[in-house]
């Protein structure tokens, strides 16, 4: 049975920060689901579309060994349209010590889920006084490993952000 991966996705999400690692995943034996606050296509802000598969409201956690939380508008858009659902959802995968790549702006998710409190973690500049007013520690570095959170800035620090990510996937 192959190891089964989530990304949690919004509409106007960073295109590639959900591609790249869906493909990763994919690539070294994932089963990986999409979810959104609604099925079907999903657009990303650069006009590449997905497919989710699932609502956020139909995932359980508890099915999935990691989780992924891309960037640009989209952790914003699953605030707006599905905010119960993404906590329940980090809750759970930060909770149970599951490993969490979060990239640009999917820290806000934590920061919703009350999640980053004492984490060393980094993320787009634009949120990093949101990360320090909830309790994480931010810094500016391309990627950022604390315990199960695997955390970058910016589409450039995807190379580093999947490399750390992959890593923490092999020990778990």
């Amino acid at each position: 049975m192959p190891r089964k991966a989530l990304i949690i996705i919004g509409p106007e999400f960073e295109d590639i920060e959900a591609l790249y690692p869906m493909y990763r995943l994919l690539e070294i034996g994932f089963k990986v689901d999409i979810a959104a606050p609604w099925k079907g296509k999903i657009t990303g802000k650069h006009g590449y579309s997905v497919e989710a598969e699932k609502t956020l409201a139909q995932v359980n956690p508890e099915e999935y060994e990691t989780l992924v939380i891309p960037g640009g508008r989209g952790p914003e858009r699953i605030r707006v349209y599905a905010r119960n659902d993404a906590i329940r959802i980090v809750q759970h995968f930060m909770d149970n010590r599951k490993p969490v790549a979060a990239i640009c702006h999917g820290p806000q998710l934590l920061i919703t889920a009350n999640r980053v409190k004492g984490y060393r973690l980094t993320s787009y500049p634009g949120i990093a006084d949101d990360v320090k007013a909830a309790g994480g520690i931010w810094v500016d570095e391309p990627v950022v490993v604390d315990k199960n959170l695997v955390t970058a800035r910016i589409p450039d620090d995807i190379p580093f952000w999947i490399r750390e990510y992959i890593k923490l996937l092999k020990t778990t």
